[in-house]
């Protein structure tokens, strides 16, 4: 018997590849003749990477970061794609629409930089916390030359609407009296100006794709 096992994550408990290991222990109680395919999956949230570098490579590189907290450190991982490995990988992979396999490619897990699990429960404050890491990420993909990023936004542990990372590309935001706020859930309701002309001018060579299980508008009847 050929058994594919394919699961994600157990949130707060296992990993996708933890789980994948159990179930594999379970079926060879159960029948140790079994040929098994253990293949972890992911979806935009924590063990995207993970489940990236297992399917078709890359490299894995690590950048010190700001996370989620105020005056919190990370260290946060990301994966370089070189150029072509999404072309060599086209029976593993769904190239999206305008995405050029040719180019350097960069995955994000913003659950590495800014997720909820880099938060101890008695700080989980999301009128504090700040997606700025992420945004120092996506720079750090820029420098390595990286015009494709793919960025996972699942388990994230903020609510600041993408500001902190705006803030970490060069947006700068004002509230009606010219205070400068620093971006977090609880500044939103004062931003009156946005200031984008320190913008990193690369962004405007880059191609960003989201990768998300849900649809998740900001606002509108079906808002966040």
């Amino acid at each position: 018997m050929r058994i594919l096992i394919a699961p994600d994550k157990f949130k707060g408990s296992l990993s996708a590849a933890e789980a994948a290991g159990a179930m594999s222990e379970g079926v060879l109680l159960a029948d140790p003749s079994a040929e098994i395919t253990l293949c972890p999956v992911a979806d935009g949230g924590e063990g995207t990477l993970d489940a990236v570098l297992a399917a078709i490579g890359g490299e894995p590189r690590s950048s010190e970061v700001r996370g989620p907290l105020p005056g919190q450190a990370v260290q946060a991982c990301w994966v370089y794609l070189p150029g072509g490995t999404l072309d060599t990988a086209r029976e593993l992979v769904r190239v999206a629409p305008g995405m050029d396999p040719a180019l350097p490619t960069a995955v994000i897990e913003m659950a590495r930089a800014s997720g909820l699990s880099l938060i101890p429960e008695g700080s989980r404050d999301p009128m504090v916390t700040t997606t700025f890491g992420t945004g120092q990420l996506i720079t750090e993909a820029l420098e390595a030359g990286c015009r494709q990023i793919i960025v996972g936004i699942g388990g994230s542990g903020t609510v600041d609407g993408g500001t902190g990372m705006a803030a970490a590309l060069g947006c700068r935001f004002y509230a009606s009296d010219g205070t400068e706020l620093e971006p977090c859930g609880g500044t939103l309701g004062s931003i009156s100006r946005i200031d984008t002309s320190g913008l990193d001018g690369r962004l405007a060579e880059a191609k960003v794709l989201v990768a998300s299980d849900v649809d998740s508008p900001l606002a509108g009847e079906k808002g966040a």
